[in-house]
């Protein structure tokens, strides 16, 4: 059984943990609502952005000459993986989740028999997938000094997966993040952006009507790129608002079990230390009447 001394050293230690996950809780519930405004506002743009591509791709009468961000190489052999992650912790199941998502759909790849490529944005994920998958990831990219996501890290991630399919080095690009619900609830989603799905856009009768100068191939070569850094940055959007949330929610479960451990300690405390003056009493008394 542990000594007085000892009970009251953990239950400091306790409460000083209790400050510290509170303060974290109020940190990342102060973040989180600009955090949620920002990939609020940058959902209906991204899929703007989508839209417009998709639909503009219906005009081309010469599907062959096509941009090949849109068309893709004809081929399926080749996967590149991009797993956007936290670059720190304390955060819940927020990195878990991901990772989780993408180890599923690494196996599909591997089980077809196709090559798999990861690119690793975020730390937390390329320490989860470094043990397994240390063989298959070609880059890792870190901001951990960024204060708040931002397009032009977003560009960086673009610019490399561009420079990558242009130098063929993988056919379909995957990416992966969490859509942020809710406080509580983030979904896991992996998006293709490389070539570009045309499933669930809603034909636009309105571009039917528009004439196009230069003509559509190559208002999509100028576009296509920057749909792609656009639709990882809607992703680091989403990533950051889930993160705070998650956080959030982390910390709050971390506070209230601190506070339940804290009272579960100080009983043990108390008798511990009643239990300590009955024996000292019990002594007192016997030596007296053996006097």
């Amino acid at each position: 059984m542990p000594s007085l001394d000892d009970l009251k050293k953990r239950i400091t230690s306790v409460k000083s943990t209790q400050k510290i996950t509170k303060a974290m809780k109020m940190v990342a519930a102060a973040k989180l609502r600009k955090a949620q405004e920002s990939a609020e506002k940058g959902r209906p743009y991204s899929e703007k952005m989508n839209n417009i591509i998709l639909n503009l791709s219906n005009s081309i009468t010469d599907k062959e000459n096509a941009p090949k961000l849109l068309s893709g190489t004809g081929a399926q052999k080749v996967h590149l993986c991009v797993v956007l992650t936290a670059d720190r912790g304390l955060c819940g199941g927020f990195n878990t989740n991901i990772v989780k998502k993408a180890k599923s759909f690494f196996e599909k790849v591997k089980f077809e028999g196709k090559i798999l490529k990861i690119i690793t944005v975020g730390s937390k994920g390329y320490d989860q997938l470094k043990r397994t998958y240390g063989s298959q990831i070609v880059e890792k990219i870190s901001f951990k000094d960024s204060k708040k996501s931002n397009y032009s890290d977003a560009e960086i991630v673009g610019k490399k997966i561009i420079n990558l399919f242009e130098k063929n080095e993988f056919d379909v690009c995957t990416i992966f993040y969490n859509q942020f619900k809710n406080v509580i609830v983030q979904i896991p989603q992996e998006q293709q952006i490389i070539p570009l799905k045309s499933g669930g856009v809603k034909k636009n009768s309105e571009i039917d009507n528009y004439e196009f100068e230069p003509e559509e191939d190559e208002i999509l070569s100028n576009l296509l790129p920057k749909n792609i850094s656009t639709q990882i940055f809607k992703a680091m959007l989403e990533n950051s608002a889930s993160e705070q949330g998650s956080r959030m929610t982390a910390m709050d479960n971390a506070t209230r079990n601190a506070g339940e451990l804290v009272d579960k300690l100080t009983i043990n405390y108390n008798r511990s230390r009643q239990a300590a003056i009955t024996k000292e009493l019990i002594e007192i008394i016997s030596g007296a009447e053996s006097l």
